[in-house]
């Protein structure tokens, strides 16, 4: 697919503001530091969603608008210290009526890190995901930052780790050079069904 339109028309709070469930979304998720609206802004080709030097400033659903036909909905980073009991709990049971329940919900894009091996939390939100039967696939962000050889040794050692629950597709990805933007969109095509 390509992307020629984006643009952000909610950010909800509260699961009863989400728009209604009449277009394919697409969803991210990802611990707070590891890149997600970078990735957002190099896949949607605009500088739409807000970086932030401080990780987790993500706190609602972010619903992005694509070629006038699709949703790309950017969820909280998780695993973010910096925040009240109370606000951790909001954003459980937020996710939780997120993925339970909205159907028009095609994949969940869960973002690791490339350059470490993933962490309690990102195995909770596979487990997660699972459980509920939702669809996902993992996207390795920050690749530029290693070199060939760390590349492929930590592919390979992130891909076994979640072994265990399956065999999903795994999709390499640098903001920075825009490497792995092709397949990404390829794969998201197909997913849509929007295949150029």
């Amino acid at each position: 697919m390509k992307v020629y339109k984006a643009q952000l028309i909610k950010t909800v709070y509260n699961i009863e503001d989400l728009p209604p469930p009449d277009k394919k979304e697409i969803a991210f998720a990802g611990r707070s530091n590891v890149g997600k609206s970078s990735f957002l802004n190099a896949i949607l080709g605009i500088k739409i969603a807000k970086v932030s030097s401080t990780p987790g400033k993500t706190r609602s659903i972010n619903y992005y608008l694509v070629n006038n036909k699709y949703y790309f909905v950017d969820l909280p980073g998780y695993g973010f210290a910096n925040v009240s009991k109370q606000e951790k709990e909001r954003w459980n049971i937020l996710m939780n009526e997120y993925f339970k329940n909205r159907f028009s919900l095609n994949v969940v894009s869960v973002l690791i890190d490339h350059r470490h091996m993933p962490q309690k939390l990102d195995y909770a939100m596979v487990e997660w995901l699972k459980d509920l039967g939702t669809p996902f696939l993992f996207i390795l962000t920050k690749s530029d930052k290693l070199k060939k050889s760390e590349r492929a040794k930590l592919f390979e050692e992130i891909k076994n780790s979640f072994s265990s629950y399956g065999e999903y597709i795994y999709l390499p990805f640098s903001s920075k050079t825009k490497e792995g933007l092709k397949e990404v969109l390829k794969t998201f095509g197909e997913i849509l069904g929007d295949v150029d």
